[in-house]
């Protein structure tokens, strides 16, 4: 509960609006038990054939809880819902800050829908605590005290029997719930990790599993291991049946209960219960169970968020995580210089030993298939990943020497994946440099040959991409990354795939302007690093590296190369 409590302190929760709406939430179910006893004393009443003006007030009461529960219902969804929406906007402000603030490197291992997850849906779920555990939960432990207290008062045995059931129905129920959901989870989840995994190689490498003889045993482990996920679901599901049943039966035995008291206190002479009050002892506890029929879910929201919680609380210590970096300002050249340089992530292939040296102004092409590696090398160059063997080194000085937020100015990698925000063109240009100007956005969009599609916005740049990346094509939304990394303020820019998505034509014409310091694309002062799985022929790139198997070497660019912006 420790990561669920670290968590929840994001949502900022503003006590008052919280006890409004447990204070909704109570007036709600008092209502409903409150028009409960009122209905059962006045049917009962009503039978006894008294003067109608004894019934005025009765009938009058009923009809006034009967609309104020509705109200009541109303006034706390609208309460319940307030506060959970403030508290996942505080937490993805504070998310994003301490993010923005915190250590760059922080979301490197983390594969974009993994980091989205972590930030939308994963903030949603602890705001989902409000609405479904914490308003409920609260408002039933009040119901039930009141409903306990009112029966106990009639007849202290039912009072007791209807506290048992409503602990069977509010703590055993839910916690069998959670339990079932709990081994689901932590049983399932790696069968379901492994089932994905190869239903997923079986379907995108089908061609060449097939043509080594292994798709079979691909497709034989994905069968596997989804009955191994099915087996689990069937074996959680024996605690959700007896969670299920928990209720019904805890609310069977206490009316039962009520009303077997109720008849034998009825006819115990001067003890005797009035007729009124046994319909009240026995319709009573259906509505104080109504209390209890959200803590179920309402278990099962917690389990969801706090596993939530675990997740928002990895992202938060990485990147609040001390900066491994030094302090020193970067003030050379920008001389990028690595040496049998090794990329990886930990428990994974390391790529072949390479030899770079790039000084100012350097335009190299790294090429590589689909899986070599080649992502991984430009992390590792950006200082993003600690290197695997070898060194990478700027200006003479290894990378964790310097101040990492001006590293980060310095060398700037921009993945292919980068995220478009549900913002204005101009402010997720913006990302990159928080003072880009519309001029200043509108000539880079120009550049990367998006001119003619802005023109095309209703508002220009300040047109909003509504849905993020899924308002514009593969192509646009590669051509925006590229026009956000050429406004960044970063001497060494480490471009991942810019032309992916694009059609050949396109994909030639812009690598080859990327890779010549002639086309104007770049100044000629900042160095290119562009990684490619397919480099056009005619480029004039100064170095190409491929990223392959074996040891690979590229030499140092020859202090001959004929390009001023050269210097030792």
């Amino acid at each position: 509960m420790t990561d669920l409590r670290r968590a929840m302190a994001l949502l900022d929760l503003d006590r008052r609006r919280v006890l409004i709406s447990i204070a909704t939430g109570t007036a709600t179910l008092g209502s409903a038990l409150l028009l409960a006893g009122l209905s059962a004393w006045l049917i009962i009443r009503a039978w006894q054939m008294p003067p109608v003006l004894d019934l005025t007030v009765a009938v009058v009461a009923v009809r006034a809880l009967g609309i104020s529960r509705g109200l009541f219902r109303y006034l706390e969804r609208l309460a319940t819902h307030d506060t959970a929406l403030r508290g996942t906007t505080a937490a993805r402000t504070e998310l994003y800050r301490r993010l923005a603030d915190g250590d760059p490197a922080a979301t490197a291992g983390l594969k974009r829908g993994d980091l989205l997850t972590r930030t939308g849906a994963d903030v949603d779920v602890l705001g989902d605590v409000v609405v479904r555990a914490l308003v409920p939960m609260a408002v039933a432990a009040v119901i039930s005290v009141g409903a306990v207290i009112t029966v106990a008062v009639i007849a202290p045995v039912a009072g007791l029997i209807l506290a048992v059931a409503l602990v069977v129905a509010g703590v055993v129920a839910p916690w069998l719930a959670a339990r079932a959901a709990t081994a689901a989870e932590t049983e399932g989840d790696g069968a379901r990790g492994a089932f994905t995994e190869n239903a997923v190689t079986a379907i995108d490498h089908a061609a060449e599993l097939r043509v080594a003889g292994q798709l079979g045993v691909v497709s034989s482990r994905a069968r596997e291991a989804d009955q191994a996920a099915l087996r689990s679901t069937d074996r959680a599901a024996v605690p959700v049946a007896w969670a299920d049943a928990a209720a019904p039966l805890a609310l069977g035995v206490s009316v039962l209960g009520a009303l077997l008291i109720g008849l034998t206190v009825f006819g115990s002479g001067a003890e005797a219960l009035q007729p009124t009050m046994l319909g009240v002892l026995v319709l009573l506890p259906l509505s104080a169970f109504e209390a209890t029929a959200p803590l179920p879910a309402a278990a099962l929201a917690l389990l969801r968020a706090r596993l939530a919680a675990r997740r928002i609380n990895d992202l938060l210590d990485r990147a609040d995580a001390p900066a491994v970096g030094g302090t020193a300002a970067v003030t050379g050249p920008g001389r990028l210089r690595a040496v049998d340089l090794r990329a990886g992530w930990p428990g994974r292939a390391v790529t072949a030993g390479i030899d770079l040296d790039l000084r100012p102004g350097a335009r190299v092409a790294i090429v590589g298939d689909s899986g070599s590696g080649k992502t991984t090398l430009l992390m590792t160059l950006a200082g993003l990943l600690p290197p695997r063997g070898g060194t990478v080194c700027l200006d003479g000085h290894p990378l964790d020497h310097f101040d990492q937020v001006q590293l980060r100015r310095t060398i700037g990698f921009f993945a292919e994946d980068a995220h478009l925000f549900d913002a204005s063109v101009l402010e997720n240009l913006r990302v990159a440099r928080g003072d880009v100007t519309e001029a200043e956005a509108r000539g880079a969009l120009e550049t990367v040959g998006l001119g003619d599609w802005v023109d095309g916005l209703p508002d220009g740049v300040d047109t909003v991409l509504s849905a993020g990346a899924h308002t514009v094509s593969g192509g646009q939304r590669r051509r925006l990354l590229l026009a956000r990394a050429l406004l960044s303020p970063a001497r060494i820019l480490l471009l991942d795939e810019p032309a992916e998505h694009l059609d050949d034509a396109d994909s030639a014409d812009l690598q080859s302007r990327l890779l010549d310091r002639d086309s104007g694309l770049v100044s000629t002062d900042r160095t290119v690093v562009l990684v490619t799985h397919r480099l056009p022929d005619g480029v004039a790139a100064d170095l190409r590296v491929r990223v392959a198997s074996g040891p690979v070497a590229a030499p140092e660019l020859p202090s001959s190369t004929p390009v001023p912006a050269f210097r030792d």
